[in-house]
């Protein structure tokens, strides 16, 4: 399995503003925003072979562009992250896409109880649909400020900060909406289903 890791973190100690409560345990914060993936970057030339698919349990599938998309209403969203590699990025500000906006494109049957996200080079993760759907849930596009750069997922990551940051597809180009939980990419290869990051659910590999 070929994983590329950039470490361009270092602890810092908790802010006399920020509740030490936020940082899950066997979690240290940081200020950078380290890199961890699996697999080549992708780097986009011609954005109008870029879609975003919906698809799976839907009464209609649906193919969003790249131009349509950065025509959808846009918030900020405040937050911390957590990596299963045991770094904590707090007060993180993103702009992106909320979940319900997205959902406005389509219909969902009733038994659609788990979604796919898929991404480039065939990565996947799995979430229980009611976590995708939580309000705090969006498809970003900017963080801090600036465009996410190629290594933190353009032109769309999936942001989901209640979990383990894996779970938060970089390069995001589809939702499949499952009627079962099925393992993707990490969770095949030993990580967790859910990824509860106060409950340290890091690892499974019962």
């Amino acid at each position: 399995m070929s994983l590329e890791y950039t470490s361009n973190w270092s602890v810092i100690p908790i802010q006399p503003t920020q509740d030490p409560s936020r940082v899950p345990p066997g979690q240290r914060v940081t200020a950078g925003f380290p890199v961890l993936h699996h697999g080549e970057v992708p780097y986009y030339r011609d954005m109008s072979k870029w879609n975003l698919r919906l698809f799976g349990l839907v009464e209609e599938e649906a193919d969003i562009s790249y131009k349509d998309f950065m025509q959808l209403p846009r918030r900020q969203f405040a937050n911390d992250i957590h990596c299963v590699t045991t770094w904590s990025k707090l007060d993180n500000v993103w702009e992106g896409v909320a979940v319900a906006t997205i959902m406005e494109r389509v219909k969902l049957a009733p038994e659609a109880k788990f979604v796919m996200l898929h991404a480039e080079h065939g990565w996947t993760t799995n979430l229980p649909l009611e976590d995708f759907l939580r309000e705090t849930s969006f498809l970003a596009i900017k963080h801090n400020g600036e465009l996410l750069s190629p290594e933190h997922g353009y032109p769309v990551r999936m942001v989901v900060p209640h979990l383990y940051f894996w779970k938060s597809a970089k390069w995001l180009r589809g939702i499949e909406f499952m009627a079962s939980d099925k393992a993707g990419f990490w969770e095949r290869n030993g990580y967790h289903m859910y990824g509860d990051p106060f409950k340290e659910q890091r690892y499974d590999f019962d």
